[in-house]
């Protein structure tokens, strides 16, 4: 009988696969153990077993985890043996990189005054690029001690670096893969399997936020530490080493001398940065003493480009330059409620609306500016680049957007503060559904943000369920009381606000939130005005719901602590980050597109690798989701800082995210029994 009948190749019915399978071990085409999976997760076999001809049915198969990375090698020496041992491996095959690896011994520079740190090669040319890490030293570096001495400032340099180092990469053509003809190397014409592939180098790209990442910081000894990846360069699944000593020995080099330097950049620029964003932190910091959540400084541009891109939008419609029709308005307080801060370190006065504790009204007409202000609010918490815009547009740290989210998984969260009395008798004390209306998961979001110990809400109607915002006269009229299982936020708000949570909540149809409004803001045409006493006045002469609203003595209600169970949080199969809003973890798809408050994927990498600790916690434990995540919090501050997430993995994709964003995931996975009650 023909061989066509025999499976693939004519290999006797094993396949291609069964046959690299007893070509190489069991162990992967790559040759080195385990396999490696090309959306970026390392996958681990038990490297003290060994299958015994061929990877049949004896291979080690329970000791796979593709979550738990494998460890690279370990070679090491000055950088000269490393461009003499690239140039050996030249026109040998690919997993021949593998003996550049060094994880902790480092590939010595003395001349450069660097080191480099090359993690776990990339099994082929088609698998996620391979990570490394270089060390400047601090005195190569020369980094003014001022510009790190704390925190804050330690950060934003970081962020500078990185911006710098990723124009550098653009700049450079160093980001082009040599398969496009474009490369820094040149030469390769791409295309097929033969064709010269590889060759980038490439950095995690900056947003307009200034917050803790990977890709480069500061260390405490004033070492400057940046984290990227290289795609090793090859023709086929042939080691171009050749190519790769032009990156290691050339382009490498010139990124660390343009980009990393204090002597290269331009110091005016690089001071500029430090202290702008030192400066809207201390804005922040002073907020809660002068009895504040907000603040947007006059001449603030908060409009964005567009939906895609959160660059500040342009001055003009159009870019002829002979248009000079204006389509941007910038933010200007009404004088009731105009304050001012005296910046510390660029010595001049800032002048600004400030929202006091309390409720906060944004009302106006439709398209008219309300939600544009809110959104600008939502993201307050993180610094901005100088020129975005938005930069002293802060809110306070622990205030938390609020949104209906139809489909979320509930999982032991007490929502009878809002519902209860459910038909046929089912309790919300203990609320579990994997498929939440738009007020139950309203409802949940609310508590499980004051269970994080959230003390502002920003809500915008435009996101919110109506039947869980408000009840008008009318319907009270018609379905009694007693017939509806939910208290509608508007009988909640001056509740909440006595126990020191605020609210800033924009709403342009409902003049029922008058009743409780501290203050009231109008926008119109992106212009700001109080309106505070016209709406008290409004209020007054019709109170909500015939008086009910004002009669009202209902006490807020408990927020019911939850310990998260470790084994419901251990994943299926492989964890991969989609998008920024997506995380496949194992079969569960996580939808993060909620939480509103994430700004960058990187934020979503930190939260995936955060999540994979939870199943450590051990079956009797009572930690509170509060007091764990206060407890990664604690382990992100110390030396290491994200880094500790990551394994030695040379990860600098990972960006810090608010324990909010980090519960909001917990919470949204999909498993059965994730949490119980502290009873």
């Amino acid at each position: 009988m023909s061989g066509r009948g025999r499976g693939r190749g004519g290999r006797g019915g094993r396949g291609r696969g069964e046959y690299y399978k007893n070509k190489y071990g069991g162990r992967g085409r790559g040759g080195r153990g385990g396999s490696y999976d090309r959306s970026g997760s390392n996958a681990s076999t038990d490297g003290d077993k060994k299958s015994d001809g061929g990877g049949g049915s004896d291979s080690p198969q329970a000791a796979f985890d593709p979550n738990v990375p494998r460890p690279g090698g370990d070679n090491g020496g000055t950088h000269s043996a490393l461009v003499e041992l690239l140039r050996r491996l030249d026109g040998k095959q690919y997993p021949g990189y593998h003996d550049i690896e060094s994880s902790t011994k480092g590939w010595v520079n003395d001349m450069e005054g660097y080191s480099l740190y090359i993690g776990r090669a990339q099994s082929d040319p088609y698998s996620r690029p391979t990570r490394c890490r270089v060390i400047v030293k601090c005195d190569t570096a020369n980094f003014p001690p001022v510009s790190y001495q704390n925190k804050v400032r330690s950060v934003a340099l970081g962020d500078y670096l990185n911006r710098l180092f990723f124009q550098c990469c653009k700049s450079m053509g160093a980001d082009k893969k040599d398969g496009d003809g474009q490369g820094s190397g040149g030469g390769g014409r791409g295309g097929g399997w033969s064709g010269a592939k590889g060759g980038d180098i490439e950095i995690a790209k900056p947003s307009q936020h200034v917050i803790e990442q990977t890709a480069v910081r500061i260390l405490s000894n004033g070492d400057v530490c940046a984290q990227f990846t290289v795609n090793l360069p090859a023709r086929g699944r042939t080691i171009q080493g050749h190519r790769a000593v032009q990156i290691f020995d050339q382009t490498l080099p010139q990124l660390v001398q343009k980009a990393l330097l204090y002597a290269s950049l331009d110091q005016a620029a690089v001071t500029g940065h430090v202290l702008n964003v030192e400066d809207q932190e201390w804005v922040r910091s002073s907020l809660d003493v002068r009895g504040m959540i907000a603040f947007v400084p006059d001449g603030a541009v908060l409009p964005r480009k567009s939906g895609a891109d959160d660059k500040p939008m342009d001055s003009k419609k159009s870019d002829d330059e002979d248009d000079d029709t204006p389509n941007l308005v910038r933010f200007h307080s009404p004088d009731t409620l105009r304050v001012t801060f005296d910046l510390p370190n660029m010595q001049k006065t800032l002048a600004g609306i400030g929202f006091r504790k309390g409720i906060t009204l944004v009302v106006g007409g439709g398209f008219h500016g309300k939600s544009t202000l809110l959104s600008a609010l939502q993201v307050g918490m993180y610094n901005k680049i100088p020129g975005d815009g938005r930069e002293f547009c802060v809110c306070s740290p622990n205030a938390v957007k609020i949104r209906a989210e139809d489909g979320r998984n509930v999982s032991s969260v007490n929502i009878s503060p809002f519902i209860n009395n459910l038909p046929f008798g089912q309790g919300t004390d203990s609320f579990t559904t994997a498929d939440a209306s738009g007020s139950t998961s309203q409802a949940t979001n609310i508590m499980e943000a004051l269970e994080m110990g959230a003390k502002t809400l920003l809500i915008d109607e435009d996101t919110c369920a109506t039947n869980f915002m408000i009840r008008d006269d009318k319907m009270i009229q018609l379905v009694h009381k007693d017939k509806e299982p939910i208290t509608p936020f508007l009988y909640k708000a001056r509740t909440l606000s006595k126990q020191g949570i605020s609210v800033i909540l924009v709403v342009g149809s409902c003049g029922d939130f008058f009743d409780v409004g501290d203050t009231t803001i109008l926008m119109d045409c992106f212009s700001c005005h109080d309106v505070t006493a016209r709406a008290k006045q409004i209020a007054a002469t019709r109170a909500a719901n015939g008086g009910a609203l004002a009669a009202s003595k209902e006490n807020f209600g408990n927020v019911t602590p939850r310990c998260p169970v470790g084994s419901a949080f251990k994943p299926t199969g492989k964890v991969s980050v989609r998008s920024k809003a997506v995380v496949a973890y194992g079969d569960t798809e996580l939808d993060l597109s909620g939480l509103e408050q994430l700004v960058t994927r990187e934020q979503t990498n930190a939260i995936a690798l955060a999540l994979q600790r939870l199943p450590a916690l051990g079956p009797d434990s009572k930690m509170t989701i509060f007091q764990v995540l206060t407890q990664l919090n604690a382990l992100l501050d110390q030396g290491d800082g994200l880094d500790a997430l990551a394994n030695g993995q040379f990860d600098g994709t990972l960006a810090r995210p608010r324990v909010f964003e980090l519960a909001g995931a917990i919470n949204r996975l999909r498993s059965k029994g994730s949490f119980v009650q502290l009873k």
